[in-house]
């Protein structure tokens, strides 16, 4: 009885002078625990192998401890965006080990955008023949902004896309550290990598197109005729087949309408639905994809640009504004809180004007995430559940390895204090933070110094802010 109460992810430890016991209802929770038992011995246990002079270590002792865990929320998790830069399998195995290190439990990957397309699809393999390359990339982060006449390139080619085997594979290597693979597939903006190698998609095929070398949101979006339906259902057929998360995210977020008002065959196609305008296509197209996930006894996801836009069935992940997680609630989505104020590690993590090329927009230090944001008043029986909270790192300015460890930590642990534990003073965090800190070195994190002076305001830029709403990729 006692151990049903631990639920599928909490754990109890005994240690005692000469035994260590270890309990959990499910296996999972054992995982948890395991991490646990790793954080109590000395940072020199995480080095693998061998000990500081060289010989193998078979001794450590643990303190004796009595410990009962059980999570704050059943999803804790990391977005990574490999599609502005490709990161590869190795990189996401090692992030795996971290998380679960951390007892985050999600690994959200985003896997397409208007910059490259990484997943292969058998049925479309001009998607990373084509789409997983662009000639150069943009370098100067004025340009994030959407700014005209910026001219900051690399020049240099770009490219990458993952095996269906390593995929498998990475899905297989997360599920034994207790880490859920969630993949993400944008649709139906933030598709030109896409249309580079399939102009019929589009809203002009005849079209060439090539894979957007600029950050930013681009204009060019599916269109909605049935060669599109049967894409996305061989796309997400295939997502399914090496993804078996029962969350499919299907992005969402960032779609220009024009092409579809300027085009007679969706503006028939808007008709034809009874839909009042071309711009609710967008909700259409969703909501077609996500009852075909529905079908297949899976949860779309996508992200929410407003508390009410997704259609229904959708876990939103909340990311404009704190108040969207609350309404959306009301309207009975499940939400993953997701604010990119407080979550988006892509910001600069002081006010340091010598710093690393980051987004432009607010400093969100060590604090901001630790504190996080209020969670939404629960609603009347019947509303939406929040689900968790996540990270998010997309990678205009992140291409290489050191780049995410730098980025994620520390920040990434303040984050899964508040996921699995929930709220916790800053105090009593900092205190603890210092000696993690001595394990992520030892695990050869290249992580981000912490300055001696705090940033003046949590508030303060780096950058100026655009004047213009946030953008999911370039606030």
């Amino acid at each position: 009885a006692g151990l049903r109460g631990l639920g599928r992810e909490g754990y109890g430890l005994t240690v005692s002078p000469r035994s260590v016991l270890l309990r959990a209802a499910h296996p999972t929770g054992l995982l948890r625990g395991v991490q646990t038992v790793r954080q109590l011995l000395p940072d020199q246990a995480l080095i693998p192998a061998e000990g500081a002079d060289g010989e193998r270590v078979d001794r450590w002792e643990l303190p004796c401890t009595e410990i009962t865990d059980v999570p704050h929320r059943p999803w804790r998790g990391l977005m990574l965006d490999v599609a502005r830069h490709f990161h590869d399998a190795d990189t996401l195995r090692r992030h795996v080990d971290l998380l679960a290190l951390h007892k985050l439990n999600v690994l959200h990957l985003h896997l397409t955008d208007d910059q490259g397309w990484r997943m292969p699809v058998a049925a479309y393999p001009r998607l990373t023949t084509v789409g997983a390359r662009r000639a150069r990339s943009m370098t100067d982060p004025a340009g994030a902004t959407g700014s005209v006449g910026t001219t900051g390139f690399d020049d240099r080619p770009h490219g990458g896309a993952y095996t269906r085997a390593e995929l498998t594979g990475l899905v297989a290597y997360a599920a034994r550290r207790g880490v859920s693979v969630v993949p993400e597939t944008e649709m139906p903006g933030h598709v030109r990598a896409a249309l580079a190698a399939y102009p019929h998609l589009g809203n002009h095929p005849d079209r060439a197109l090539d894979v957007w070398t600029r950050w930013g949101v681009c204009d060019t979006v599916l269109g909605v005729h049935d060669a599109v339906l049967d894409f996305v259902h061989d796309v997400l057929g295939e997502v399914m087949d090496v993804f078996p998360s029962p969350y499919i995210h299907l992005g969402g977020d960032e779609c220009p309408t024009t092409e579809w008002e300027e085009s007679p065959t969706a503006r028939a196609r808007a008709a034809a639905e009874g839909l009042s305008r071309p711009a609710d296509l967008h909700g259409w197209l969703l909501g077609r994809a996500g009852s075909y996930l529905r079908e297949h006894g899976r949860h779309p996801v996508a992200w929410a640009e407003t508390g009410s836009a997704l259609p229904p069935g959708f876990t939103a992940m909340s990311w404009r504004e704190p108040a969207h997680a609350a309404e959306a609630l009301r309207r009975g989505h499940d939400v993953v809180l997701t604010h990119h104020r407080t979550t988006y590690l892509d910001y600069a993590q002081d006010d340091d004007p010598g710093g690393t090329p980051v987004q432009p927009g607010p400093v969100v230090d060590l604090r901001t995430v630790h504190r996080g944001d209020p969670e939404p008043t629960a609603p009347a029986p019947g509303g939406g559940r929040v689900l968790g909270t996540q990270a998010q790192i997309w990678t205009e300015f992140a291409p290489t390895a050191a780049d995410l460890d730098r980025l994620a930590y520390p920040r990434l642990c303040a984050l899964a204090e508040r996921a699995w534990t929930g709220p916790t003073t800053w105090t009593d965090f900092t205190r603890r933070l210092t000696a993690h800190t001595r394990r992520l070195d030892a695990l050869g994190v290249r992580r981000h110094h912490l300055p001696t002076t705090p940033p003046s305001s949590a508030a303060s830029a780096r950058t100026a802010p655009s004047a213009r709403p946030p953008t999911q990729h370039t606030t």
